[in-house]
């Protein structure tokens, strides 16, 4: 399972980041990947996301940010200089025995799905 960790629906780099994996959903299911984005979003919120987008991937609702905090991806980051707490766009490679095989923090919103495809080995066979 490929869980991502992003902080709002419906802003730019979120959106950027959500259609990426979509783009990719297919390679990535055909290796065995499942893909599953969290926020802290209401579902209503990531159910309008998923409509207005056509987005394929999981989207699932922590608002409590329990699940965030048990993978590492809720606390202090850098935001336009200043420290703030909050979301920590992260991705999270979890093997078929549950135990996390990679985690990856502070990731760009953009050109990071490829970066996990061919982190994964998965590059040839695009």
């Amino acid at each position: 399972v490929i869980v991502y960790f992003y902080p709002a629906a419906l802003t730019p780099g979120c959106t950027k980041q959500a259609c990426d994996f979509t783009d990719n959903l297919d390679l990535l299911a055909g290796e065995g990947y499942d893909v599953i984005g969290v926020s802290p979003d209401k579902p209503e919120k990531l159910a309008k996301f998923r409509e207005k987008e056509d987005l394929r991937v999981t989207l699932v609702s922590d608002p409590s940010k329990a699940v965030m905090e048990e993978y590492g991806a809720f606390g202090e980051k850098k935001l336009y200089g200043k420290t703030v707490t909050g979301v920590i766009r992260s991705t999270i490679v979890v093997d078929e025995e549950g135990k996390v095989e990679r985690a990856l923090y502070n990731v760009k919103a953009t050109g990071h799905v490829a970066k996990i495809i061919r982190d994964l080995g998965l590059a040839e066979n695009v």
